[in-house]
Parts: C-alpha cells; structure tokens; sequence
C-alpha cells in the first residue's frame, strides 16, 4: 500500500517543482490563434501525449525505472543526457533543468527517500538531473510499480497542461476536467506501448511544439516560463 501512497505525493500538483509556471509552447499556440476552444487544446494536448510524451519520454521515463532498480547508473546517466539534448529549445531544456534541480533538492531532504540506503548518493552524482530523471529515482526507490509510475507521471503533466489550457484559452473548470476525463482515457494504451516500444523507434518529432515553444521565448505578453 504505501509504494501507492508514495505514487500520489510524486504525482501531485502541489509538488515543489514549479511545473505550474510552464506551458510547454501552449501559451504561444493560444497566442498565435492555433489553439482557441475546448476542442482546440484537446487535439494540441492529445497530439503531444500521443506523439511527443508517448513515443519518446514515456518509454524514456519506463526504462529510466528500470536502470535505477538494476543499479545501472551509467545507463541513468545516458539517458539523462538523451532526454537534455531533445528539448527543442532554450526554455524546454531550463524548464527540465530547473524541475529537476528542484526535484533532487526535496528528495534528498526526505528522509523517506534519503534513508532508503545508497539512494541519496546515487541521484545526486547524477551531473544535472532532468525532472525525468529525478522523478524515475523516486518511484524506483519507493517500488512504485513500473506501469503504474508511468500511468501517474502521463497522468501529472495531462494534468498540468489542462491547468494550463484554462487559464490560457481560456477554459471553465468543467471544460478542463472533460479534458482530463477524455485524455485521461488514452493513458492506459500510451503505456502500454511506451512499455514496449523499442529505443530504436522512440521518436520526439513533433515540429508544431518545437516551433511553439521556440517562439514563446520571444512572446511580447506571458504569463509562463515556456
């Protein structure tokens, strides 16, 4: 029961990491007009956890898991890495820069992560944790299961784009939670193909959110970081 409990702190919007102050190239798309409605923000949202959250950071984040739990740290590193170096832009790569700077800050301040034993050490020899790869340490040291972890952390950034999309388009709340209600049911079959997909064909091409986010760094108005 409690790996179950340790899933829903990972997963909550009120973890410390400053994942609210991002947009991921959302407020430039409403900018620009490309997202203007409910039905809007469900297609841009649904693209980019079919296409850019499930074919390259799902499987990602799944095999991150599986290298911390086989003790396999050059592998956590290499994956690192991987993950740094497909943010499409400057802000994309200070927004995973900075959430998993903040992430390792709170886990190593948490006895219940710092007293599993070698835990603490490994994560912070890691050189500049991404948030996947701070996020993938706790649910291997915590023994969230691996489908189960994926499912949560899918679950948190759908949930933080809806946030998102509200304030941005803007939406009620009763649209926001149909996002959620609808996207939400895609998870489960983004997982279970993430679990499996070759690293050969993990793909982050998704030209519309790389074009998105690199114009927002020279949006005029903003209200986020990315």
């Amino acid at each position: 029961m409690l790996p179950w409990i340790r899933l829903l702190q990972l997963a909550s919007p009120t973890l410390p990491v400053g994942a609210y102050t991002y947009s991921q190239g959302l407020e430039w798309a409403v900018e620009s007009g490309v997202v203007r409605d409910e039905a809007g923000a469900a297609r841009w949202i649904g693209d980019l956890l079919e296409w850019g959250m499930g074919r390259f950071e799902a499987p990602l984040v799944g095999q991150l898991i599986a290298a911390w739990g086989a003790v396999d740290d050059a592998r956590v590193v290499s994956l690192n890495a991987d993950f740094i170096a497909s943010r499409e832009s400057s802000e994309l790569r200070a927004e995973t820069l900075q959430m998993g700077y903040s992430l390792v800050r709170l886990l190593t301040g948490l006895d219940t992560f710092a007293a599993v034993p070698g835990w603490r050490g490994r994560l912070v020899a890691v050189p500049e944790a991404a948030f996947p790869t701070a996020w993938s340490a706790a649910a291997a040291a915590w023994q969230v299961p691996p489908d189960m972890a994926l499912c949560a952390y899918l679950w948190s950034w759908l949930e933080n784009q809806a946030m998102a999309a509200i304030k941005l388009v803007p939406l009620g709340q009763s649209a926001g939670q149909r996002l959620l209600a609808a996207l939400g049911e895609r998870i489960p079959a983004v997982v279970a193909r993430a679990a499996t997909l070759p690293e050969d064909d993990w793909s982050n091409f998704t030209p519309g959110l790389a074009l998105a986010a690199s114009r927002h760094e020279t949006q005029y108005t903003r209200l986020f970081r990315s």
